[in-house]
């Protein structure tokens, strides 16, 4: 007599969905543009130089990519020169935002996730997998949270076979 087992898949059957926040990840190459290079001497902004190089520089090197604006020197400089700077990057640039690469990751995570239809997630057990292939803000992982929190049934974070409870709906 032969005893046939039936393997049960017991994660699909519990109702659980997973999202992975790495699906939300924008693909394009980041470009960080350290201002500090315009500055003379490193130490201030002259307007007259800096307005000389908006023109001659090849603004196209930007194109199709996503920028973050920085001054890692010591130094002060106007906002009027990042407006200048941003303004001739942007018909080029998918995105420009004032910052480094932390902050341009979440700029970017939290746009993609104002594309993200959250109904789908309503009265559902979900799932917020804790490992990605690719650079996942903190701020990312708070927003899709505060974000979930108002549809989701229960949030865990993690696998399916070992999880942290977040938020579960009273």
């Amino acid at each position: 007599m032969e005893i046939q087992e039936t393997i049960v898949n017991r994660v699909a059957a519990s109702g659980l969905i997973t999202i992975d926040p790495a699906t939300y990840y924008p693909e394009g190459e980041r470009v960080i543009y350290d201002i500090k290079d315009n500055l003379f001497q490193g130490l201030i902004l002259r307007e007259k130089d800096f307005r000389a190089f908006l023109k001659e520089h090849d603004f196209s090197l930007y194109e199709g990519k996503f920028v973050g604006i920085i001054c890692s020197a010591d130094a002060i400089v106007p906002t009027w020169a990042y407006m200048l700077l941003a303004s001739h990057m942007e018909p080029y640039a998918k995105k420009v935002v004032f910052g480094d690469s932390d902050t341009l990751e979440t700029v970017l995570y939290l746009e993609a996730l104002d594309a993200v239809d959250f109904e789908q997630f309503r009265d559902k057990r979900v799932i917020v997998k804790g490992c990605a292939d690719v650079p996942v803000p903190s701020a990312g992982y708070v927003e899709l949270t505060n974000r979930l929190r108002k549809v989701a049934r229960s949030i865990m974070f993690g696998e399916a076979c070992s999880t942290v409870p977040v938020y579960k709906r009273k």
